[in-house]
C-alpha cells in the first residue's frame, strides 16, 4: 500500500506521514501521561514510526535519495559545523539540572532520537525531495516553515506548553529547519541533521527552566534564530558557488 501511494505521489506520500507522525506522536505524548511515565508510550510509537520508514526505504533502495548515507561535502567547507555546536548548547544556557529519575530520562532521551530521526526523513527527506525538481527555492521555504508551523502541536499534545514559549518554538524552529535543509543540499547526507536535531531535543531533559523568564525565553528565541539564520545563509550562497541546480 505504501509503495502504491509512494509511486502515485511522493508529496501524497509525504503528507500521510506527517499527519501520521503528528497525530501517532502526540497520541503517544497524552497516554504517556496518563499512564504517568514520561514518554513511556511515545518511545514506543516512535520506535514503531522509525521501524516501518527504515523498512520502506532499505526495501525500495531509497537510502541514498533521502540522504541516509555519508556526507559528500568537507568539515571545513561547513565550518566544521561551529555554529551548530553553538546551538546544541541552547537548552544548557541557564543552568543544568536532573528534571526526571533515571528511567525516564532514559526514555526521553531514545524518544527524542526517535523525533529526530522521524522529523528529519519525513520534512527534509519525503517533502523536500518531493518539491525540489524544478522548484527548489519553494521547496526550502515550504520545508522549513511545515517544521516550524508542525511544533504548534506542542499546545494540544499533552505536552503543556505555554502559548509564547510554543510561538517562540515555532520561530526559531522555522530557522532550524532552514538551517537544515541547507546542511542537507551543501552534504546530500541527513545523517549529520538527525544526529543534531535528536542531540538538540534530548539534551533539554536537563534544561533548567524554573528561573527563565519570558524576557530570557524570547533573547534564546532571537539568538537561535540569529545562528541557525545566518548560517544557513552562508551555506545557500556556498552551496550557489560550488553547486549546480538539482534536477531529478
Amino acid at each position: 500500500m505504501m509503495k502504491k501511494l509512494y509511486d502515485k505521489s511522493q508529496i501524497s506520500f509525504a503528507v500521510v506521514w506527517i499527519v501520521a507522525y503528528c497525530v501517532l506522536m502526540s497520541a503517544g505524548d497524552s497516554l504517556s501521561a496518563m499512564v504517568g511515565t514520561e514518554k513511556s508510550v511515545t518511545l514506543a510509537v516512535g520506535l514503531i514510526l522509525s521501524a516501518v520508514l527504515l523498512v520502506f526505504l532499505k526495501k525500495n533502495d531509497l537510502f541514498a535519495s533521502y540522504g541516509l548515507c555519508r556526507s559528500t561535502a568537507s568539515a571545513r567547507a561547513m565550518l566544521y559545523y561551529l555554529p551548530v555546536l553553538l546551538m546544541l548548547t541552547a537548552n544548557l544556557w541557564y543552568g543544568v539540572t536532573v528534571n526526571y529519575g533515571v528511567a525516564e530520562t532514559v526514555l526521553y532521551i531514545l524518544s527524542m532520537f526517535c523525533v529526530g530521526f522521524l522529523e528529519e526523513v519525513i520534512f527534509r527527506g519525503l517533502l523536500f525531495n518531493a518539491m525540489r525538481g524544478d522548484h527548489l527555492k519553494a521547496a526550502v521555504i515550504v520545508s522549513s516553515i511545515t517544521f516550524g508551523i508542525g511544533h504548534i502541536i506542542n499546545l494540544v499534545n499533552g505536552s503543556g506548553a505555554e502559548l509564547l514559549p510554543n510561538l517562540l518554538q515555532v520561530v526559531y524552529a522555522t530557522s532550524a529547519g532552514f538551517m537544515f535543509v541547507m546542511i542537507y543540499l551543501n552534504t546530500d547526507s541527513l545523517i549529520g541533521c538527525i544526529a543534531v536535531h535528536g542531540l538538540f531535543n534530548a539534551i533539554s531533559v536537563f534544561s533548567n527552566e524554573t528561573n527563565v523568564t519570558y524576557e530570557k525565553q524570547i533573547l534564546t528565541c532571537v539568538l537561535l534564530s540569529v545562528i541557525t539564520g545566518t548560517y544557513a545563509v552562508y551555506l545557500a550562497r556556498m552551496m550557489k558557488k560550488i553547486k549546480t541546480p538539482y534536477t531529478r
